[in-house]
């Protein structure tokens, strides 16, 4: 394995990237928007994975990651809140998470944490991670696509397109 906690966090920042140019595609109004009442706007995913990325990589080595502060079930609630204040929240988990990950390395990845007191290695539990975030992201970008329509502007090689399209260019 070789160097596994650069590698991950590069994958970790190409996902990040993805939700964020996904969320520029929706206007300010739609993002509170919820299919029905079951399911979760672009805000709560946010306040969903803000939550769960302070939880988890705060003292990621030293605590479990499920924290006795977090409140779970707040996330969920949607809500009308700014962009600017949406956006403080996503930077926020993500460089708690990011500055979990400049404090291990790749010896570490035999360790144990636990989150909700479920013993895992240091490699499974950000693998999890990877999962839960990536599933998150996918719905923001499935959200903005479905918002946007014919105007969605695609975030990788859009439909009758080849990858060496001289027309393609991102």
């Amino acid at each position: 394995m070789t160097n596994y906690i650069e590698n991950i966090t590069n994958v970790f920042q190409n996902y990040k990237q993805l939700g964020e140019k996904a969320l520029a595609q929706i206007p300010d109004s739609e993002l509170d928007w919820q299919a029905n009442e079951d399911c979760n706007s672009v805000v709560a995913i946010i306040k969903h994975l803000w939550g769960n990325m302070l939880s988890r990589w705060t003292d990621f080595l030293t605590a479990d990651g499920e924290k006795p502060w977090r409140q779970r079930d707040a996330e969920f609630e949607n809500e009308t809140i700014s962009r600017a204040h949406l956006m403080a929240k996503w930077e926020e988990g993500w460089a708690g998470m990011f500055s979990a990950f400049s404090k291990i390395n790749d010896a570490d990845l035999d360790k144990i944490v636990r989150i909700r007191n479920e013993k895992l290695t240091v490699m499974a539990a950000i693998n999890r991670q990877l999962a839960h975030y990536s599933y998150h992201v996918g719905q923001i970008v499935y959200i903005a696509k479905i918002r946007k329509g014919k105007e969605w502007d695609s975030l990788s090689i859009p439909r009758n397109k080849e990858f060496n399209d001289k027309n393609f260019s991102k």
